[in-house]
C-alpha cells in the first residue's frame, strides 16, 4: 500500500501546502506535484477548488482541521466525500476513521512535541492505521523518526519548520519519505 500512497500523494521530497489562493493557483500550474495540502477555504470554495484540481490532474488533500462550514462529524465527512474530496489530513483520530470508512486516503497528523507524544501516537496508530503519518515538526530527531516507522509501518511525512533546502534534505535523511511546506520556492526541489 506505501508504494500506492507515495504515487497518489507526491512525486519529489516536497508536496506543496497552500494557505491561498494565490499560492494554490501557483501550485496547479507552476508544479509537477501530484497532490496539493489544501490549508486554507470553506464549503463553499470547495467546488470550484476541486473543479480546479482535477483541470490540471492534481489530488487536493484537504487539511480537516483547518477547513471551515464543515462539520467535524460523519455527516460532514460524508458530504465531502460525495463532493469529490478523496484525501484528507487530520489530527483527530476519530475523524480519520470515518474518512478512511469513506474510502478517503487518509494522512493523521502527530504532534511531537515529547516522549510522551511519541507514545500516545503509536497507541493511536496500533488502533487504526491511516495510509500514512505526518509529523510536525519535520525537526523532529532521527532517532523518533526511526521509532515511528518501526513501530507504525506507515510512510512519515513531514511539515513544519522547513525553511530551506537543507532542512528538506535534513528531514529525508532521517527517514522521512516528503516535506510538506509552503515555502513556494522549495516546491520544484529535486534530489
Amino acid at each position: 500500500m506505501a508504494g500506492s500512497i507515495v504515487s497518489l500523494l507526491y512525486n519529489s521530497p516536497v508536496i506543496p501546502a497552500v494557505r491561498t489562493p494565490d499560492d494554490f493557483k501557483f501550485a496547479l500550474t507552476q508544479t509537477t506535484a501530484p497532490s496539493i495540502i489544501l490549508l486554507f477555504g470553506d464549503i463553499n470554495m470547495l467546488p470550484d477548488l476541486l473543479a480546479q484540481a482535477k483541470q490540471y490532474h492534481k489530488r487536493l488533500v484537504l487539511h480537516l482541521d483547518l477547513f471551515e462550514g464543515v462539520g467535524k462529524d460523519k455527516a460532514g465527512i460524508q458530504f465531502l466525500a460525495r463532493l469529490g474530496v478523496s484525501a484528507v489530513i487530520t489530527t483527530k483520530a476519530q475523524l480519520a476513521k470515518i474518512a478512511r470508512e469513506q474510502g478517503m486516503i487518509v494522512v493523521q497528523r502527530l504532534f511531537i512535541m515529547d516522549s510522551e507524544a511519541v507514545r500516545t501516537g503509536i497507541h493511536l496508530l496500533s488502533n487504526f492505521k491511516p495510509d500514512a503519518l505526518e509529523i510536525l515538526p519535520a525537526s523532529v530527531p532521527g532517532r523518533v523518526v526511526q521509532k515511528l516507522i518501526r513501530e507504525t509501518g506507515l510512510p512519515i511525512l513531514a511539515g513544519g519548520l522547513i525553511e530551506g533546502t537543507e532542512d528538506v534534505a535534513e528531514a529525508l535523511q532521517k527517514g522521512i519519505c516528503a516535506v510538506s511546506t509552503n515555502k513556494r520556492e522549495l516546491w520544484k526541489l529535486r534530489f
